[in-house]
């Protein structure tokens, strides 16, 4: 018969305090760390540059950090590879003291912005909202009547940077009222002011923020960047190309009809007149036609998509606890999951002079997952349309000439996926005739030129065992390509970008940028010069200016120094690799180790996990604050791992996550971390935890469910435990369609029952990027199979509920609790 034993309450209270208290001192300086993070971004000397460009010079200007809290005004000039002191510091400050009737230090010069006019014999700053000028050999200042004009560029871009707050003056020297637009930092455009003819609109801001004036229909007048202090700009209309006015799409080029829709169907609108004539009567709410179209060169054709909708599937968010009332709130958001019935898109062709519909061949254009980029030849005899098939195993570029006789002019094909949302690209050459593509058929992921006539190759523009990452810009006068690469120089990091440049036929292949690190750029506004920073996490950055034709190096500007950041405690992180399953390709991780690191003491590991496939995940480049060394600083090592399956490497590598996600690196991430353990003793893998957040929570908790020999511990937030119940788009390029049993076979709720370890699941109630009933159902299966584990709802916030203050704290109170910290 057994014995019951009583334990007084307080004696138990007592224990758990005991246990407890070390634990919750190391999460709570845990947390303490992200201040300390973030105070000791300011310890790194000339980790980042924030160059300006001089109007219509080849110079540039710059502030670099002599010592801390220190800085020194540099001038480059760049057609004369020299860089210098921009003034006298000494008499700068005497000249400012003076009128600004305040001491002025010299190491701390209040200077937004500077101008050079008058051939580079005036120099005018910008300090306290003020413009100031005077002569720069004896830098006797006085107030400026002539505010600096900013330079006008001709090309609209986004904004990239904010800096410090300023404004811009525009003053509208035209005819006609103009239009100011912010361009914001995705490219789009958000209208600010109109601006009548003779008047002048001041607009606060910020430096780095573009703007861009446009007539009424639209056409660019100007683009200009707002400068680090006050300026102004003159908008007459010839200071700059003006570029063609932005049309209606859905008017005709002559200008004589518009297409609109009444009701489901297509209408016809002549200009003048009011006599408006059906285009189709064929619409209806299962089959409807859709706006905008697409109008031939001479106007006598136009071509419209025709929509069969799909199912619509929608998922209901509840927000239990809003700030502004009681009662909760609901909102429904349109989410379509893998295997729903799409929305249906075909192409319709009409003849205007008979409002004829002529028939258009879509065998090669079945089972779209989308139909984009309609447009017409130069000549008009015939319109091209991007086709992408549901699935993302066939894409196409069809050709289909006026009488609807469709052909394909390109035509790409996976065994796997083609991966169009990482790696597609598609641009019309004209004169002669060529388009450009990429494709990943020879195993790496490459240019293609085609004949547009012909619909042959004319030539591989790049070719090796490297893959290009992006298109930065093509010159069609010219037939240049620059672009980004990763792995083109042997022995270095495969996932360190440099910057390269390529004819379009294939020639004069060079590589721009040099130094053994990840690479940025910024730009000149004429794109003829470049900055260029380097940097790896183990390295901090360096910058130089180079030759945006050649690469050539022009001058050395700056290296940062991170020495006071070393003498903090800081851990630089460490770069291993290791074999993966094959025993043959490389896997490249980092490892952080906690402040106060101990190599004669032996740590818990933990590993932050995101192997999504649509891109590479592990950093490269200097940062003075890691989220994983926050993890770190708990008293744990903390790896990173890009496994197979993960992007930006072969396609071979690529595709191991081809129907796999449960996969997620898993055979060479346990490798790595016994090959990193050989030579570092104080890795202890008798302890493994794991974390991670929305596919990186999917893994976290897959780990547990399919490799508990070697994980132990894992806290997974915001989950997709279930590839069914996340968005179409992400799930079915990668696991395909239709739906097939794999999507069961590797979920995480029907595996749920072969849970071992210990498991959080963190959710965001409000989360409307992973649905969070993945995270419930998960949770249900959990219980229905009598396993323990932990749920944390954080109440009125959305995806990465982890990264939340409150979330934090409980991931790291959990891993803290579980896996221990250092022991000798």
């Amino acid at each position: 018969m057994s014995k019951k034993v009583w334990i007084p309450v307080g004696w138990l209270l007592v224990g758990v305090v005991q246990v407890a208290l070390p634990l919750m001192a190391l999460a709570l300086m845990a947390l303490a760390q992200l201040g300390a993070g973030e105070a000791a971004q300011g310890a790194v000397l000339n980790g980042r540059l924030e160059v300006r460009w001089l109007a219509e010079t080849a110079s540039c200007w710059y502030r670099r950090q002599s010592a801390p809290g220190r800085q020194e005004f540099v001038l480059v000039d760049a057609v004369q590879g020299t860089r210098a002191l921009a003034f006298d510091h000494q008499l700068m400050a005497e000249a400012l003291s003076t009128v600004l009737s305040r001491r002025v230090s010299t190491e701390n010069l209040p200077i937004t912005d500077l101008r050079l006019v008058d051939a580079g014999r005036t120099l005018l700053i910008a300090a306290d909202g003020r413009w100031w000028e005077g002569p720069r050999s004896t830098l006797a200042l006085a107030a400026s009547s002539r505010p600096p004009v900013s330079t006008f560029e001709s090309t609209p871009r986004p904004t990239r940077e904010t800096g410090e707050a300023t404004s811009l003056e525009i003053v509208n020297r035209t005819a006609g009222t103009v239009e100011l637009w912010w361009s914001t930092f995705d490219g789009g455009r958000k209208r600010y002011a109109h601006i009548p003819p003779g008047e002048t609109s001041r607009q606060n801001t910020f430096s780095g923020h573009v703007w861009i004036v446009t007539d009424k229909d639209g056409g660019v007048l100007g683009v200009v960047e707002a400068g680090a202090g006050p300026s102004r700009v003159e908008i007459d209309g010839h200071s700059v190309q003006r570029s063609q006015p932005q049309r209606d799409p859905n008017h005709s080029p002559d200008g004589q009809w518009q297409v609109f829709l009444r009701g489901h169907d297509l209408w016809l609108r002549p200009r003048g007149e009011t006599g408006d004539v059906a285009l189709t009567e064929d619409g209806t709410d299962e089959d409807h036609y859709d706006l905008p179209v697409t109008w031939s060169p001479d106007s006598t054709h136009v071509v419209a998509k025709r929509i069969r909708p799909g199912e619509g599937r929608t998922i209901t968010l509840i927000e239990s606890s809003p700030k502004d009332q009681l009662q909760p709130k609901q909102r429904t958001i349109a989410y379509a999951k893998p295997g729903d019935r799409i929305d249906t898109p075909r192409l319709c062709l009409f003849r205007i002079a008979d409002r004829a519909q002529i028939a258009v061949d879509t065998r090669l254009m079945e089972e779209p997952w989308s139909l984009d980029d309609v447009a017409w030849n130069a000549d008009g005899n015939a319109f091209t349309v991007l086709f992408n098939q549901r699935g993302h195993q066939i894409m196409r570029v069809v050709e289909i000439d006026r009488s609807g006789k469709a052909r394909a002019l390109v035509e790409e094909r996976a065994k796997t996926f083609i991966d169009y949302a990482g790696k597609s690209y598609f641009h019309r050459l004209p004169g002669p005739a060529e388009i450009l593509w990429m494709s990943e058929r020879d195993g790496w992921n490459h240019l293609y030129r085609y004949d547009a006539t012909t619909g042959q190759v004319k030539n591989q523009i790049t070719k090796g065992g490297w893959a290009v990452r992006s298109i930065e810009q093509v010159d069609e006068r010219a037939g240049l390509i620059w672009f980004t690469a990763g792995g083109m120089v042997p022995g270095e990091d495969p996932y360190q970008l440099h910057l390269a440049r390529v004819a379009c036929d294939g020639s004069g292949l060079t590589r721009l940028t040099d130094g053994d690190g990840t690479h940025s750029v910024q730009w000149s506004p004429d794109r003829r010069w470049f900055i260029d920073t380097w940097s790896r996490v183990d390295l901090p950055p360096r910058h130089v200016l180079r030759d945006g034709l050649t690469g050539k190096l022009v001058v050395d500007l700056e290296t940062a120094d991170d020495s006071a950041l070393r003498a903090s405690g800081w851990q630089v992180p460490e770069r291993f690799v290791a074999k993966g399953r094959d025993g043959t390709t490389d896997i490249h991780g980092v490892l952080w180790r906690p402040k106060g690191f101990d190599p004669a003491k032996r740590y818990p590991v933990v590993e932050c996990i995101y192997a999504g496939p649509h891109a590479a995940h592990v950093p490269k480049a200097f940062r003075t604050r890691y989220g994983q060394q926050d993890i770190a600083d708990l008293g744990f090592v903390v790896g990173m791992i890009d496994g197979m399956g993960t992007s930006q490497r072969s396609k071979a590598f690529h595709d191991v996550s081809w129907k796999n996600l449960a996969d997620a690196g898993f055979p060479d991430r346990i490798p790595w971390w016994k090959a990193a353990a050989a030579t570092r003793p104080y890795l202890d893998l008798t302890r493994v935890g794991i974390y991670g957040g929305s596919a990186g929570g999917q893994s976290a908790m897959g780990a547990l469910l399919f490799h508990p020999e070697f994980y132990h511990v894992a806290v997974a937030d915001c989950g997709c435990h279930d590839n069914r119940m996340d968005k179409i788009w992400w799930n079915e390029l990668w696991m395909g369609w239709p739906v097939g049993p794999h999507f069961a076979e590797q979920s995480n709720v029907t595996n749920a029952a072969k849970l071992q370890g210990k498991l959080m699941l963190i959710v965001g109630e409000l989360d409307d990027n992973v649905d969070p009933s993945s995270t419930f159902q998960v949770a249900h299966a959990l219980e229905q199979a009598g396993k323990d584990f932990e749920l944390v709802v954080v109440h009125g916030t959305g995806h990465g509920a982890a990264e939340t203050p409150f979330g934090k704290m409980k991931r790291a109170g959990f891993l803290v609790r579980h896996l221990g910290g250092p022991k000798n």
